[in-house]
């Protein structure tokens, strides 16, 4: 079974939600939330698989919400899925930074949101395309910045190219392909890189691929 909590401000959202979630029978709904102070505090209360949480809140924002939750060690089993109403975002980067596993759309189908859940819920993270293009933009735009820099000392030649695979948000499957290796070995190499380089989740570590220059 897996355990959902819902934050958002909107009473409309949060009744959709809820009911789409009510109608699922691996899925129970842990509690709401109407802003991101209580996200926080239900979260830490009820410790569910993932959370929805909106981006935009009156008082502490999802983004504050998200951060505080990702840097709690107790929490790290939780995944975090932003909700918004456009893909892009001004805010997708720096959720994506600070530990989001991935994004839905407000006006998304029912059966994607599902699935968005369902996907986070294994480890694994929701990234479109025009996502991983932003990343990837972003991080072409900006400076090299020392401080930034991850450590890739760690890795072996095949991780650090596993790694710049994920950075352009292939799947295991695809990497699989690119690289002429099995599915079941792509994703060894994955959860090694994860473990190596302590990312939450992939989609954190393909944003530490862009930022260590790994994606071509």
């Amino acid at each position: 079974m897996i355990r959902v909590v819902i934050a958002d401000d909107q009473p409309l959202v949060r009744l959709g939600l809820k009911v789409l979630i009510e109608t699922e029978d691996d899925l129970d709904l842990a509690g709401e939330a109407d802003n991101g102070r209580a996200a926080i505090d239900l979260v830490r209360r009820t410790r569910p698989d993932v959370l929805l949480l909106d981006i935009r809140m009156p008082g502490l924002d999802g983004l504050a919400a998200l951060r505080e939750i990702t840097a709690d060690p107790v929490l790290v089993a939780t995944r975090v899925v932003m909700v918004t109403t456009f893909e892009l975002d001004e805010y997708v980067f720096e959720a994506l930074r600070n530990g989001a596993s991935g994004f839905v759309l407000k006006d998304a189908e029912p059966a994607d949101l599902l699935r968005a859940i369902r996907v986070v819920a294994a480890g694994e993270s929701l990234l479109s395309p025009t996502i991983t293009r932003r990343v990837i933009e972003e991080f072409a735009r900006r400076p090299a910045n020392p401080a930034l820099n991850v450590d890739l000392g760690s890795l072996t030649v095949r991780e650090r190219e596993v790694m710049g695979l994920v950075g352009l948000g292939l799947s295991n499957e695809e990497i699989a392909a690119r690289l002429v290796i099995s599915p079941a070995t792509a994703r060894t190499h994955v959860s090694r890189v994860m473990v190596k380089l302590a990312a939450r989740d992939r989609a954190q570590l393909a944003v530490l691929a862009n930022q260590a220059g790994l994606v071509g």
